[in-house]
């Protein structure tokens, strides 16, 4: 992320780099594909939303950053909010996964998979779908993929961006898989995602 960053400073926003419960330097044992990493997205906007309260805020997820943001169910909603790469259910995701490396058999492991997580982890599949939440973001979304994205479909994002209320965008990056994406076009993603936010975070004129 330290590159939009620099992005986004350059831009003349404020910015804060959060590292979400089990990765990086934060504390935790394990990932929760978004359960408990919604909790600390929640912390981040709470923290912003004190420290900064005149400020309108944005937020860019990625992938499993973006189902926390979705699945924080963010109240007051941000003012803008860039979703990529963003998986719709987590047997969706497993399933994908697993089909990359194991072709057809894909289907009987990524279900034994799912089957561990209330036992290993005790979350529900219920709790780790982000497409049933996307309808309560109440705020303007530009939903981001790559084209040739194999663990989380251009159909499947296609769907969470059907699942999004107004205002919202869709942005399908040519030749992009699950990647980097501001790493893959940086000058296209910087204009895209850069005329996006400075629509819903600056004040005309």
């Amino acid at each position: 992320m330290v590159d939009r960053a620099k992005f986004l400073s350059k831009l003349g926003y404020g910015i804060l780099l959060v590292d979400l419960p089990a990765h990086g330097e934060s504390s935790g044992d394990r990932i929760t594909y978004g359960a408990l990493e919604a909790e600390g997205v929640k912390a981040a906007l709470s923290f912003l939303a004190h420290s900064q309260p005149s400020e309108r805020i944005g937020v860019i997820g990625i992938s499993l950053g973006a189902a926390s943001l979705v699945l924080s169910k963010p109240s007051p909603a941000p003012s803008a909010v860039v979703l990529e790469s963003m998986f719709p259910t987590i047997e969706e995701a497993a399933y994908n996964r697993l089909r990359i490396y194991l072709g057809a058999s894909a289907g009987i492991f990524s279900t034994l998979l799912i089957e561990q997580l209330p036992l290993k982890l005790g979350i529900s599949t219920a709790q780790l779908h982000p497409i049933e939440d996307t309808s309560a973001l109440h705020c303007p979304t530009l939903i981001v993929s790559g084209a040739l994205d194999r663990h989380t479909t251009p159909h499947e994002t296609k769907r969470i961006f059907d699942a999004a209320p107004e205002p919202k965008e869709l942005w399908i990056v040519d030749g992009a898989a699950h990647v980097d994406l501001h790493a893959f076009t940086p000058q296209a993603y910087e204009a895209r995602v850069g005329a996006f936010l400075a629509k819903y975070l600056r004040t005309p004129g």
